[in-house]
């Protein structure tokens, strides 16, 4: 049958199981926004605030839901507007595809009204951008577009198509996808033998759990896995929820913010085994002091990734969980009990500790987690309202942290929140942010009530860049320059403009009653939580510290009282 481009469009998102999609319509766009609209009882287009949010909001529900998602702009600033969302999904291994429309084809390259090439811009932040100047070619590029995006490690895919194109007619066919197979080709077994060599060698293992567990399902297999090793766990900030949070053997996050029993324990161990992980410069700290004790086995589906920052003394390239069943499969059971038995006096000796006695961000998580029981998807913005939510929330499935990892995205919380709540009807979705991210992208609380999304946006509102003021006090000789957000701004009365319901925390009593209010609302709410401004992150590693060397604030007055 002859369908134009546009209609095409919305038939490969159809074969795609594509059910929803965020975007902004604009004039290059809008036949296919014209194609839409006649099957919106199929496909459900949620118009964002701004094409940032469609992005973020794209990305959230793919992290939830662990399907591609989809957002849509027209040329010009409304492509451009995509870019940072982009560049998120990217750095954090996220299945995006970012349809753009353009200008037509003989208008490409002369500075037309909106035009871009937005193709290239991205071509660094996506693992494909294609743009389409011939509908004979628009299915098949849009039908590699999410096999690209979902095959191996996930990322994002950007497809620009001339308006021209959108409004030509060609003959389609429709196409059943074939599935998405694990990356399992480059499993070797000489690589399998030496992973098992070294583990059964090992006497203090310690394993080491990135986002890529989550990615490849593979949260059931590491389970498994860690009890044959009989071995101690950390996490990244994007492993989060892909070992649980309640397990005794979990030792907390690793790295810059990490738990000291995590940054000592890898600091000590002899064979470090890291899943899914990219040894990114937060987690290592300095890396030439990087588990220097510790042999390296590295499993990882992105064969780029091994020996890129840490040099490996094993690696096995593949699908994380093809792996973890074979090694599984072949392991006995080894047994460490005096190892074991030493990381957990470590984790009696330095738990994470706050100040009772007043309200801060880590009270609010706390209270938070207490009330779900670990069940709602956690969404974050970025700095220290994110750390605490990776440190106080203890995450017990995969895609229930939802955090921008790699790029640290102020502003991308809010519409990731509702993707998520999109994706994920049934679950309890919170937001946290900080005052100064939720400025950024605020205006998508008025698309959460457009549609009546119940997301729950929680403020740790410090008045000032927390994260970045901390290091102004301890590396900056206290110069607070261009981070005090002290002005009129009532957020509350902000939420309630838009349509939200707003609720304003000032005291440690009132945390749990505004949070069990919010949940019972059943519509979108903004939780102003005014904390103080110097609260602190702790632990902290110094840049270009060792991990050993993470350090609390007691750390710091002992260190100044001598």
């Amino acid at each position: 049958m002859k369908l134009t481009g546009a209609e095409i469009v919305v038939e490969c998102l159809k074969e795609q199981g594509v059910d929803t999609v965020f975007g902004y319509p604009g004039g290059t766009i809008l036949n296919i926004y014209d194609a839409l609209y006649k099957h919106s009882d199929e496909i459900r287009h949620i118009l964002t605030s701004h094409e940032q949010g469609a992005s973020h909001a794209a990305d959230g529900y793919a992290r939830a839901t662990g399907k591609v998602g989809v957002c849509l702009a027209t040329s010009g600033p409304g492509a451009t507007n995509l870019v940072t969302g982009i560049a998120t999904a990217q750095m954090d291994s996220v299945p995006v595809v970012a349809i753009t429309a353009n200008v037509a084809v003989d208008l490409l390259g002369r500075d037309t009204f909106q035009e871009v090439d937005i193709a290239g811009v991205v071509m660094p932040v996506t693992k494909h951008s294609f743009i389409v100047k011939d509908v004979a070619k628009l299915a098949d590029t849009l039908r590699r577009a999410f096999r690209i995006a979902q095959e191996g490690r996930p990322g994002p895919v950007l497809v620009d198509i001339t308006k021209d194109v959108t409004a030509a007619e060609t003959e389609y066919v429709p196409q059943k996808p074939s599935p998405i197979l694990p990356k399992v080709n480059t499993i070797k077994e000489e690589d399998i033998e030496k992973a098992l060599e070294l583990i059964r060698a090992s006497r203090r293992p310690y394993i080491f759990v990135g986002g890529g567990v989550s990615i490849s399902g593979a949260s059931q297999e590491l389970r498994e896995f860690v009890e044959k090793v009989d071995a101690p766990v950390a996490d990244t900030l994007m492993g989060k929820g892909a070992f649980p949070g309640e397990d005794p053997r979990y030792t907390g996050m690793v790295g810059m913010h990490g738990t000291k029993t995590s940054n000592l324990g890898i600091t000590k161990c002899d064979l470090l085994i890291a899943v899914g992980a990219r040894f990114s410069d937060r987690v290592t700290g300095n890396t030439r002091r990087f588990a220097r004790d510790a042999k390296i086995l590295h499993i990882d589906v992105d064969a780029a990734e091994i020996n890129k920052n840490i040099k490996s003394d094993a690696s096995i390239v593949g699908d994380a969980r093809a792996v973890l069943r074979i090694l599984n499969e072949r392991l006995d059971r080894q047994t460490h009990p005096e190892w074991v038995k030493e990381i957990q006096a470590m984790k009696e000796k330095y738990p994470l500790t706050y100040d009772h006695d007043i309200l801060s961000g880590p009270y609010v998580i706390e209270t938070l987690y207490r009330i779900t029981g670990g069940d709602a998807i956690i969404c974050t913005d970025v700095g220290q309202h994110q750390m605490w939510a990776a440190q106080f929330y203890r995450y017990k499935e995969p895609r229930t942290f939802i955090s921008s990892g790699g790029l640290g995205t102020m502003g991308y919380g809010l519409g990731a929140s509702i993707g998520a709540k999109t994706g994920k009807p049934d679950k309890l979705v919170f937001n946290i942010a900080g005052d100064g991210c939720f400025r950024m992208n605020m205006n998508e609380i008025a698309t959460a009530t457009r549609y009546d999304i119940p997301v729950i946006e929680i403020v740790i509102n410090n008045h000032v860049l927390g994260m970045v003021r901390q290091w102004q006090t301890l590396f900056y000789g206290h110069r607070y320059s261009a981070t005090v957000l002290q002005d009129k701004v009532d957020f509350v009365k902000v939420a309630e403009a838009m349509g939200a319901k707003g609720i304003r925390v000032t005291k440690k009593e009132e945390v749990e009653p505004a949070i069990r209010e919010a949940i019972d609302a059943g519509c979108p709410v903004v939780i102003d939580v005014q904390i103080d401004c110097d609260d602190k992150v702790f632990p902290m590693v110094a840049p270009g510290g060792a991990i050993e060397e993470a350090f609390t604030q007691e750390d710091l007055d002992a260190k100044k009282a001598k």
